[in-house]
């Protein structure tokens, strides 16, 4: 048995998870930690997680940047792996991550879907065959209305893929409106498309001589990024101190 803090508990993607941990045999919750709480879990809930004296073999992370450097001195000092999900991190905080990997092991990705980190283990494979052959690369992703960053860290993170498989000699476009030329052989175009309540959809094309390939993945809903921090979470008790990433979960 897998005994997790879910730190942020309260939030969207900690209710999320603790919902997937609760049909879960393997794994389950032995406290939380969210400022507010109305008292609607089943576990104990700390207002900080310096407050939490729960003994645990893992914690998950969904909650905010404010919140991780005081989740990483405690995970250091508890020595308690930890599965980062927040995202939007400083340029210090992500310093800090990495002095607390040498300390205990953390597992930090910028999707922590199971089906996206698959589809960048195939894309290295399909990048270094198809791009020598000629093919163009073009990423386009859409998301909600109320998505702020564009492009997608996700879609960023498949051309960082493709982009490493091919020597990392491509440059990223995001705009061409203001050029009058042809597409130059090395550069992965972005796309972003805003609208509604899409949950996040990326295509990865592969545009050749008179074929062209796409690799398609969609959410329906953010479940798939609480599975896949669940599964990260009984991966990562008992790994020694270290980075690691979805890629090590999925083989």
């Amino acid at each position: 048995m897998v005994k997790v803090i879910m730190h942020g508990c309260n939030g969207k993607m900690g209710q999320t998870v603790a919902g997937l941990v609760a049909e879960d045999a393997e794994i389950e919750l032995a406290a939380g930690i969210d400022a507010h709480d109305e008292g609607q879990n089943t576990f104990p809930v700390f207002a900080n997680i310096e407050e939490c004296d729960v003994p645990a073999d893992v914690v998950i992370d969904f909650s905010v940047a404010a919140a991780v450097d005081g989740l990483l001195d405690y995970c250091v000092s508890q020595k308690i792996p930890c599965v980062l999900c927040t995202t939007g991190l400083s340029k210090e905080q992500l310093e800090k991550v990495e002095k607390a990997s040498k300390e205990v092991a953390i597992l930090k990705s910028a999707n922590m879907s199971l089906g996206i980190n698959m589809l960048l283990k195939l894309l290295k494979e399909a990048a270094s065959i198809l791009v020598p052959a000629g093919f163009d690369v073009e990423i386009v992703e859409k998301h909600h209305k109320l998505k702020v960053d564009a492009p997608s860290g996700t879609a960023l993170a498949l051309g960082d893929c493709i982009n490493d498989a091919l020597g990392g000699e491509y440059e990223y476009v995001y705009d061409r409106s203001g050029r009058r030329i042809k597409r130059p052989k090395a550069e992965i175009g972005f796309s972003a498309v805003r609208g509604g309540t899409i949950v996040g959809d990326h295509d990865v094309i592969f545009a050749g001589a008179d074929e062209v390939i796409t690799f398609s993945h969609s959410s329906y809903s953010k479940a798939v990024f609480g599975k896949g921090a669940v599964q990260a979470a009984k991966f990562l008790k008992g790994k020694p101190a270290g980075m690691y990433q979805m890629s090590d979960v999925i083989g």
